[in-house]
């Protein structure tokens, strides 16, 4: 579960918060996004574009050849064929993925995976209002959709998958602000004071029994 401080102009937050689901998007993982602000189907036609292609790979690839090559040379040609000694078998695992933020990702791509969004002017508007877990309906309506997901796309940990093993990724736009009915940021005395910190105590316990990680980004007034 990662926290990211919005930025004055939410620039290098909703940054880092596209790029964690278009990675999602890159490793066929399964995403939720939930905003309060923007539409996630907004969300997810903004993600950046990977570096895929072959030009790109292709350089990677010429540059550890070269990178070998000129170690090669450096040793002496009776210790050519020794075994080789695998020191550190994580060294030239490629994790993570290359975007360029100029580009938008391809719908197709986008569309190649399964996605879930949670807008919460939409889902408020289903149904009445409703309290569960002592929290305001925004946070309580929020939790029981990542708890249906959890369970019926099968990310539950205690329940082995039927399906081939999978991960879900969880994105949460501006959690606590104004637009998710929480007031504790503009009343002395606010209705629900501690909806908050029981939406991320009810949250983790799902996180901890799940295939699931989620990143939040959360405006800069809660956190001072």
């Amino acid at each position: 579960l990662v926290f990211t401080e919005e930025d004055k102009y939410g620039l290098y937050s909703n940054l880092l918060f596209k790029y964690f689901l278009a990675e999602g998007v890159v490793c066929g993982h399964d995403l939720f996004v939930a905003s309060a602000k923007e539409h996630p189907d907004n969300i997810l036609k903004e993600l950046p574009a990977p570096l895929l292609d072959g030009k790109e790979l292709g350089d990677e690839a010429a540059a550890v050849k070269s990178e070998d090559f000129q170690d090669s040379m450096k040793i002496a040609w009776r210790y050519q064929n020794l075994p080789k000694i695998e020191v550190s078998p994580t060294t030239h695992t490629k994790f993570g993925h290359y975007y360029d933020i100029s580009k938008k990702m391809s719908p197709e791509l986008c569309q190649s995976v399964k996605w879930h969004s949670f807008y919460l002017h939409e889902e408020l508007s289903f149904e009445a209002k409703m309290k569960t877990w002592g929290m305001n309906s925004g946070y309580a309506r929020l939790l029981q959709s990542i708890q249906r997901i959890i369970s019926q796309e099968g990310f539950d940990g205690s329940d082995p998958q039927k399906k081939q093993r999978n991960v879900l990724r969880i994105g949460i736009q501006s959690l606590g602000s104004i637009l998710w009915g929480d007031d504790v940021c503009c009343s002395d005395a606010p209705e629900d004071p501690q909806s908050l910190t029981k939406f991320l105590y009810v949250l983790r316990g799902l996180l901890r029994k799940s295939l699931s990680a989620c990143i939040i980004t959360v405006p800069d007034h809660l956190i001072q």
